[in-house]
């Protein structure tokens, strides 16, 4: 999997096209083929908000994060894993991965989601 995330400081030049608009959230990053790609809307010390598009079959492998983790997916289908069981999920669903709990999600289709993370 090839995952292209952009340097923060032409993330943050980029961001403030965003700032004061009604956005549709599944159209903030486009999909690309074979890949993953992202666009950050949030970065602060509090905690981030991203939005991830995912190419079919592409995924993220498992992994824990040191805070709990908010994904709602926007578009498509995937399969997520928590700490060994498997989950299904479609557009408008959400799912929280509990703080350092190994995780992991793949494609079934193209999918977007956004990712919240807030730090303690």
């Amino acid at each position: 999997m090839e995952f292209r995330q952009e340097e923060p400081e032409k993330q943050d030049k980029k961001r403030g096209d965003l700032l004061g608009r009604v956005l549709d959230l599944k159209d903030v990053v486009a999909y690309r083929d074979g890949t993953v790609a992202s666009r950050m809307l949030v970065n602060t010390k509090a905690g981030s908000i991203t939005v991830f598009s995912f190419d079919e079959d592409e995924g993220l492998s498992e992994h824990t994060a040191p805070y709990d983790a908010v994904v709602t997916i926007l578009d498509g289908e995937c399969e997520v894993w928590v700490a060994g069981q498997t989950f299904q999920m479609n557009a408008g669903q959400t799912i929280i991965f509990p703080a350092n709990v190994p995780h992991a999600l793949s494609a079934i289709t193209r999918f977007k989601m956004t990712l919240t993370m807030i730090r303690e």
